[in-house]
């Protein structure tokens, strides 16, 4: 049974050539259907297969409702085409998708997903039906646990306890700001208390002294992002890399700065200007997207989305496969 989760980071980071060297040291790997067409995903699971790995799992978006434009999202938006205009760029529209739920979800019993894992919100029970009658796995990500608790009611196998300190989008089901928060550990071990499924746990961990407490917590597996993204098998933008190793970021902040949902990531110029920007994801998420991608052109940290957990200092520069290895030795776990 694996211990360590490489997890699913949408966006690029999770390459099927990351997910089949995770999996060669003995870990399990996600690819992230977030963001993606259904048709590059299908491309992404037939080429992890093609490296030769059969075990890994897919985590999906499930889709809230859509945010009406209002007075302050318009206001944000006049904003933020002001600052797209000063890089040459512009504004994406203020409009909704559900990702493609429906289809990506058709996909993962076509594809015979091994495991399947749910971000954002729940699926319903008869999704969860009808996963498990094709032999599929369900993971749901959880910030809570009282949403672990609702997790276990709806049928799920497992849950993934997202801690506070964890990079990139927080997964809770209301995207509230969190009020008194326990740390990751404290975390896990009240939702432990609370359930009778399996736990893993996720958010802030890079070493294998941190996945041993968690393990010794009561996880059966610790999840990990911001720990491979400077493995050379990841997309991460260069950039990105660049500003988690120069030393000029030394904090992260959570912000709704990027897309209206709260995530965590370096701080930066264009987070601390725009700390008071509106709750509306994925509206924003698609406003903001021509600046991101136009600002990793032109290698602008301070403008681009570079989430990353809250212990990112301690980042190692390894091949995949080294990195999950050296993570065993450190946790006891060979």
């Amino acid at each position: 049974m694996y211990e360590i989760i490489q997890a699913p980071m949408a966006g690029g980071n999770a390459t099927p050539a990351l997910v089949h060297a995770v999996a060669q040291a003995g870990g399990f790997g996600y690819l992230a259907g977030g963001y993606k067409t259904v048709a590059a995903l299908k491309e992404e699971i037939h080429s992890l297969r093609a490296l030769g790995t059969d075990y890994f799992g897919v985590n999906l978006f499930v889709p809230a409702q859509p945010n009406g434009q209002t007075a302050l999202t318009k206001n944000y938006c006049e904003k933020l085409a002001i600052e797209a205009e000063l890089i040459d760029t512009t504004i994406g529209d203020y409009t909704y998708s559900d990702d493609e739920w429906s289809a990506k979800f058709q996909l993962m019993l076509e594809e015979k997903v091994p495991v399947v894992s749910f971000t954002f919100n729940m699926p319903t029970p008869a999704h969860v039906l009808q996963l498990k009658e094709a032999g599929i796995q369900t993971v749901q990500t959880v910030t809570s646990v009282e949403e672990a608790q609702q997790a276990e009611k709806l049928g799920v196998d497992e849950v993934c306890v997202q801690g506070i300190e964890a990079g990139g989008h927080r997964a809770s089901f209301d995207d509230r700001d969190p009020v008194e928060t326990p740390p990751l550990v404290q975390l896990v071990k009240d939702v432990v208390a609370a359930i009778d499924i399996p736990v893993i746990a996720a958010g802030g961990m890079m070493d294998g002294a941190s996945i041993r407490e968690v393990l010794d917590a009561g996880a059966r597996a610790a999840q990990l992002g911001t720990a491979f993204l400077c493995c050379p098998e990841s997309g991460t933008k260069p950039t990105h890399i660049k500003a988690l190793l120069d030393g000029h970021f030394t904090t992260t902040a959570l912000t709704r700065a990027y897309t209206g949902r709260l995530a965590r990531g370096l701080e930066n110029d264009f987070m601390l200007r725009y700390n008071d920007a509106p709750q509306a994801y994925p509206e924003l998420h698609y406003v903001t997207q021509p600046l991101r991608k136009k600002a990793g052109e032109l290698d602008r940290p301070d403008l681009l989305a570079m989430w990353a957990g809250e212990n990112f200092s301690a980042i190692r520069v390894l091949p995949a496969t080294e990195l999950v290895s050296l993570l065993k030795k450190e946790a006891n776990l060979l």
